[in-house]
């Protein structure tokens, strides 16, 4: 009887760590994996599939970009903006990355309690919302600046950490 009480609180305990992982790495950005109804939004959309793709990623941050003032961001450049990545990069800044001081720190402190290393599109999340986040910074003034300054520290530490933890020594089994 001890045994088998034993053996369900083992097999219960691996469930819920196998559960909660799953999530905890789907909550870093969950706009990905809930798009809305009246959106033609991908589930969990991804830009970066190949180096080409990547540098188009950074041809479009190199671009003149255009942020609305409700937020709407959108590619100056026609060329670029009429490429079918181009919808991808904006459904990605529009509707996946946070842009609220609040949604920020939140992914903040989820990326410093995340363990391993990201993953390539939550990466390439982070990366444009610290490319936002710069934007932001810029363009404000006084204590908004400084909250905005802030949360651009926090981001990049992350992605510095999760870099470091990537470039590092490779334990062989």
């Amino acid at each position: 009887m001890c045994w088998n009480t034993l053996l369900l609180l083992l097999l219960c305990y691996d469930a819920q760590a196998a559960v909660s992982h799953r999530w905890s790495r789907a909550m870093l950005f969950p706009a990905a994996h809930r798009p809305k109804r009246s959106s033609s939004m991908p589930l969990n959309p991804v830009l970066q599939s190949s180096l080409e793709e990547v540098e188009l990623l950074y041809e479009f941050l190199l671009a003149e970009l255009d942020i609305s003032p409700d937020l709407k961001i959108s590619i100056k450049d026609e060329e670029l903006s009429s490429l079918r990545k181009a919808s991808d990069f904006r459904t990605i800044c529009n509707d996946v990355i946070p842009k609220r001081i609040p949604d920020i720190r939140r992914l903040s402190a989820s990326l410093s309690s995340h363990p391993g290393i990201l993953k390539k599109e939550d990466f390439e999340r982070t990366a444009l919302t610290l490319a936002y986040t710069a934007y932001r910074t810029a363009l404000s003034q006084g204590h908004q600046k400084d909250i905005w300054a802030q949360s651009l520290l926090s981001l990049f530490q992350a992605l510095r950490h999760d870099l470091m933890r990537s470039s590092g020594p490779r334990v062989s089994p």
